[in-house]
């Protein structure tokens, strides 16, 4: 099989090279793809992006230390918790929840990095540049030094503003199409719906061309939008907006309006960009679907119109004077208007008869009439031109995006003991597992017109720490009462430590599980948590039976009907018997049997798990 995936793989890459080089037979462009690539790139290549696709894969590898373990890196440390953890702040952007979310955001970058770099440019023009002949116009700085920098600066930005705990490189990878979208509307579409597609499933093709699934149940996870942090890209799509805005005026360039403003559109929804969500009460969550489409309808507008309106008023002069007073003018000698100024210019003395000196009043007056014109046509909503109405309302809807962030970055978490004894301490990480505690992240700021988080509660592993002011839900108990068991990392730059998580436990007929969970570092672990007990429905010979845990042991308890009297015994080993309460228990494979007075009915299955990649 080893041997059939390398030649399917070898097959893949042949058919991709052959497919090129007869399609580059076939178009004869003008002028060559390598010439216009030079003529924007040192060498034809974008040495930045390769730059900055090294850097995240670095990150990856060996801050969060992929290096050990590539499916598994240490993730929890570098979130954005708070402005009081700032390794958080600075590496959240830069570091990635796993393989997929990384493979996804670099596929993302290969499309949209390059395409900003080439509108940049490693040789800038006059209009990019007040002084061509500074250090950090060579071409070679440009690519190596400043495109990399300014992508960095922009990720930090992303995770400074951002909301909530996040991680990942998505709000930079917006930021690029951002900037690109405003350039090249329909090359950023194809490339980020079309062309990242190709590169994903390329990639998983030469990885495993051959892959085997097997249908099988999936624990109960949160909606797929609910795991997108909406704000972060829609900050980082913002922020690409405003800087590629600037570039174009720069350069006196406009955009086709029909273009950007449907690219923006096609993205926006796309990318799900109206998936405005929040937290419900008992695992549900508020999705605001209808106003997210609206919000992104107009706001696409909006970007379209602050590159490719017009100067002129935003309300028509004629509609002017329904909503402004008019100005009271100033009456002269024979009673006719004239401004104000003219009495101040009369001392200069323009009754001499210095035909000079009258020129230069003339002058005067006529730049005095026109700076109360800019003046009141610039000072004004009304006198204020579309297009720069339309950029106010978008640098307005980026500080939106950074300012909601604020306040929340500043929250610290609740100084919270352990639980119980079995909590596991590792430096300053606490890690236990508890049920129906309230969640400190998102607890008591619900919209209560809608939805009501007040008393929002978490169940499964938590992981805190009141020196990284972090709290998390790392493992929920639903998704472990399907998994059977999971393991949490936690460390820092230059270590890790794994906890181990087990549930094991029995189903009694026709009612609840009773289970246990144990934690620990490596193999050992201990007793953590243990469900209240429950009755089978199954009644044999006038009696009940209950399986219940007690200190870590599972056990059966008989209850006689008629007098209430209780007997108790373990739960049998496998192939194996146990007596109490007048009836005979034993365990074949993964059931238990009650038997008495040649009757025998199952009372109760083990529990089983499903392994979830």
């Amino acid at each position: 099989m080893r041997s059939l995936a390398a030649l399917l793989t070898v097959l893949v890459a042949a058919a991709l090279v052959g497919s090129i080089a007869v399609v580059r037979r076939l178009h004869r462009p003008t002028r060559r793809w390598r010439d216009v690539l030079q003529s924007r790139f040192v060498y034809g290549v974008p040495w930045g992006s390769l730059v900055v696709i090294a850097f995240v894969v670095c990150v990856y590898l060996f801050v969060q230390d992929g290096v050990t373990n590539v499916d598994e890196p240490v993730t929890i440390p570098y979130r954005t918790w708070s402005y009081f953890y700032p390794l958080g702040m600075v590496t959240a952007a830069f570091s990635h929840a796993g393989p997929g979310h990384l493979v996804g955001n670099l596929a993302g970058t290969a499309v949209v990095a390059p395409l900003t770099e080439f509108i940049w440019g490693h040789y800038p023009t006059e209009s990019d540049l007040n002084r061509t002949d500074a250090w950090y116009a060579a071409p070679r700085v440009r690519a190596f030094v400043v495109f990399p920098l300014a992508v960095i600066a922009v990720g930090l930005i992303t995770s400074l503003f951002a909301l909530g705990p996040v991680i990942g490189f998505s709000g930079v990878v917006f930021a690029f199409a951002g900037f690109a979208i405003v350039h090249y509307p329909i090359v950023t579409i194809v490339g980020t719906l079309g062309v990242q597609s190709v590169l994903l499933r390329l990639f998983y093709a030469l990885r495993e061309p051959i892959s085997v699934y097997t249908a099988q149940p999936r624990p109960p996870t949160a909606p797929s939008w609910a795991g997108i942090a909406i704000q972060g890209h829609a900050l980082g799509l913002f922020l690409g907006f405003v800087l590629g805005i600037a570039l174009l005026e720069r350069r006196g360039q406009r955009p086709n309006p029909v273009r950007l403003w449907l690219a923006i559109l096609i993205f926006g929804f796309s990318k799900r960009l109206w998936a405005i969500y929040w937290f419900g009460g008992e695992n549900t969550y508020v999705l605001y679907q209808g106003p997210g489409i609206a919000i992104v309808s107009v706001l696409a507008l909006v970007v379209t119109l602050s590159m490719t309106a017009s100067e002129r008023p935003l309300v028509p002069r004629r509609l002017e004077g329904l909503f402004t007073r008019p100005e009271r003018p100033t009456l002269g000698p024979d009673g006719g208007e004239r401004p104000s100024i003219d009495r101040v210019l009369e001392l200069v003395g323009t009754d001499r008869g210095d035909g000079a000196v009258t020129a230069r009043v003339d002058r005067v007056r006529e730049i005095a009439a026109g700076t109360r014109t800019r003046a009141r046509d610039s000072g004004s909503l009304f006198g204020r031109g579309r297009k720069r109405t339309a950029l106010l309302a978008v640098m307005v809807v980026l500080a939106v995006l950074a300012g909601i962030a604020i306040p929340a970055n500043f929250l610290v978490v609740d100084e919270t003991p352990a639980s119980s004894e079995s909590a596991v301490e590792i430096e300053d990480y606490t890690i236990e597992y508890a049920e129906g505690v309230q969640n400190a992240l998102v607890s008591g700021i619900g919209i209560e017109a809608l939805e009501s988080d007040a008393g929002l509660e978490s169940s499964g592993v938590i992981v805190s720490s009141d020196e990284r002011e972090l709290w998390l839900e790392a493992v929920s108990a639903r998704r472990l009462s399907v998994t059977g068991e999971e393991t949490v990392y936690v460390g820092g730059p230059g270590w890790r430590e794994a906890v181990h998580v087990e549930r094991t436990g029995w189903d009694p007929v026709g009612n609840d599980t009773v289970y246990q969970v144990r934690l620990g570092e490596g193999e050992a672990t201990e007793l953590a948590y243990e469900s209240n007990e429950s009755r089978a429905t199954a009644r044999i010979a006038d009696r009940n039976v209950t399986i219940d845990s007690d200190d870590g042991t599972f056990v059966l308890e008989v209850t006689a009907a008629e007098t209430d009297a209780v007997a108790t015994t373990t739960v049998p080993a496998a192939n194996e018997t146990t007596t109490a309460g007048g009836l005979t228990f034993d365990r074949e494979n993964e059931s238990i049997y009650a038997a008495a007075d040649g009757t025998r009915v199952a009372i109760a299955s083990e529990e089983t798990y499903d392994a979830v990649g």
